[in-house]
């Protein structure tokens, strides 16, 4: 079954090549794109999306705003952030807000599907000049080595996070369902005092908190 997809942007030819593109891959099947998310929980409760493409500089609440309200209303919706931007400041504001992915607009649209394809199995999707400046901030922000008192299958799961892998595969690797990647994942973001994925993969490389060879 095809993953399901909105997309906002108040760009009408950006919204239509972007379905367009979509469309045309089998996995995914947009239902429908705004120019605003201030309806954001009225739309996730009519297509109930999988995956929400969303702009940041928009009319009404904008982009931040609206990612925030969407993961409140729907936490299992993934939200990636396809933008013009990259400033720090909107990077971790939409980070905080809970996005799932940040992918720049001039991202080539085969790595787009792809980032997406990664995201709906559980991954981060992040261009990679964006993953620098996330990894920047880590390093600035270090305060010193931490201990995070991972469990050993914490530790092993971490690992397997940080080498891009799905939770599907990471299911597969461990030997366990999903739910219980997800749940060992929640007290992984608890324990590094992190929001996502994304954000949990750059401090295990600046910290070194795995080991990736």
């Amino acid at each position: 079954m095809a993953y399901s997809l909105l997309i906002y942007d108040d760009n009408i030819k950006l919204c239509q090549s972007l379905t367009l593109l979509l469309d045309s891959v089998p996995e995914f099947a947009v239902k429908a794109s705004f120019q605003n998310c201030d309806r954001v929980e009225q739309d996730l409760a009519d297509y109930l999306p999988d995956i929400i493409i969303m702009d940041i500089d928009m009319p009404g609440i904008g982009g931040i705003k609206g990612v925030e309200r969407a993961k409140t209303f729907s936490p299992a919706c993934s939200v990636v952030m396809h933008t013009v931007f990259d400033d720090d400041q909107r990077i971790f504001d939409s980070i905080c807000a809970g996005a799932d992915g940040y992918l720049l607009k001039n991202t080539h649209p085969l790595k787009l599907i792809q980032s997406l394809q990664e995201m709906a199995e559980g991954g981060a999707a992040m261009s990679p000049f964006i993953a620098k400046k996330v990894f920047t901030f880590f390093r600035k922000n270090d305060k010193g080595k931490t201990e995070y008192h991972l469990t050993g299958r914490e530790q092993q799961i971490l690992e397997w996070l940080v080498k891009g892998h799905s939770y599907k595969m990471i299911a597969g690797e461990c030997g366990v369902t999903i739910d219980t990647v997800k749940k060992h994942l929640q007290n992984i973001y608890h324990k590094l005092h992190v929001n996502c994925a994304t954000e949990a993969v750059a401090k295990a490389l600046i910290h070194k908190i795995v080991k990736v060879e």
